[in-house]
């Protein structure tokens, strides 16, 4: 007599209803931030108060080797993401060299709320985040800068007055907002759905570990723990805001170490959206090794530096403990 094997489908349905609960909770949360951040930052857009804001940015600028008008493009990043940074640099005569650090400014540092909120939500402080991938960002473009040779002297002046303006009605602002909004809404419903489905039959039918143990080696080089795998991929190729339900319901369903889970916001915050992010700057003309270089090699020094002061400061701790037990 031979023994049959269990059928798979009393797991797998019950997998895939769970995973489509789980995936409706993240995106219905996601879309508690995405619609109320989406608005309030079209609004500043939209009234042009957002480009008033140039007054925080400026006197930096010539720092980082860029006119004062980069400011602009900045904040419009900061606040509006990448799709922001390709409109402006799409209608403004930068040269190359400004569109260069623009490009790198803000892979690392666009839609600062929003992912700011999903990294909050799933381990690691979000003003912290905030503030650590706003220094990120002013510390690498200002590296490359000085490896492109790019000084305040060579920096030509722009004119603000060559920002995009607004002149529609508000009523007509409203309607595409909402349909950009659905749009987007939309794009995010048919990512995590079937994201969060294949992520429960993958635990349920214990196929993670296959999925993870290539990625290891890549792990490792860039100075993360094995266990932060799936995390690293969700962010790498979705993105924090794509990627926000799988990365928030895992940790929030798993643990992490602490020390681990830190290395990974911070890797992540700077380096994500690997695909499509850079993908969207390339019809602008911009090679290709300033897209992903710098901000990888920014991501990998990060992690390595966080570790060696993470285990300094354990050794040092181990050292007082020492002697409080000695002298006692």
């Amino acid at each position: 007599m031979t023994q049959k094997n269990n059928p798979p489908a009393p797991r797998l349905f019950p997998g895939i209803r769970t995973g489509l609960k789980k995936g409706w909770n993240g995106f219905v949360w996601l879309l508690k931030i995405i619609v109320p951040v989406s608005f309030a930052t079209g609004l500043l857009v939209y009234s042009g108060l957002i480009y008033k804001l140039d007054f925080l940015l400026t006197p930096v600028m010539s720092w980082l080797g860029l006119p004062a008008a980069a400011a602009l493009v900045i904040i419009a990043g900061i606040f509006t993401g990448i799709y922001g940074t390709v409109a402006a640099l799409s209608v403004m005569p930068f040269s190359m060299d400004h569109m260069i650090l623009l490009a790198v400014f803000t892979l690392i540092c666009h839609n600062l709320i929003q992912e700011s909120i999903v990294q909050g939500r799933s381990g690691i402080n979000p003003f912290f985040a905030a503030a650590f991938r706003l220094a990120a960002a002013f510390v690498v473009t200002f590296c490359c800068a000085k490896i492109m040779g790019i000084t305040p002297q060579t920096t030509a002046a722009l004119s603000a007055g060559t920002l995009p303006g607004t002149q529609q009605a508000f009523s007509a602002w409203l309607a595409v907002w909402a349909v950009d909004t659905l749009k987007l809404t939309i794009q995010i419903f048919f990512i995590i759905m079937p994201l969060m489905v294949m992520l429960e039959l993958a635990r349920i039918f214990h196929v993670i570990d296959v999925v993870i143990r290539p990625l290891r080696p890549v792990l490792s080089f860039l100075g993360l723990d094995k266990s932060c795998g799936m995390l690293w991929m969700t962010a790498a190729v979705f993105g924090l805001a794509y990627g926000s339900a799988v990365i928030v319901e895992e940790t929030r369903t798993h643990f992490y170490d602490k020390e681990a889970l830190a290395r990974l916001h911070l890797s992540i915050g700077i380096n994500h959206a690997m695909i499509e992010d850079p993908v969207l700057l390339l019809p602008l003309g911009i090679p290709p090794f300033w897209l992903w270089i710098p901000r990888l090699v920014a991501a990998i020094i990060v992690t390595y530096t966080f570790s060696v002061f993470s285990a300094l400061r354990r050794q040092h701790a181990q050292r007082t403990g020492h002697k409080k037990i000695r002298h006692y």
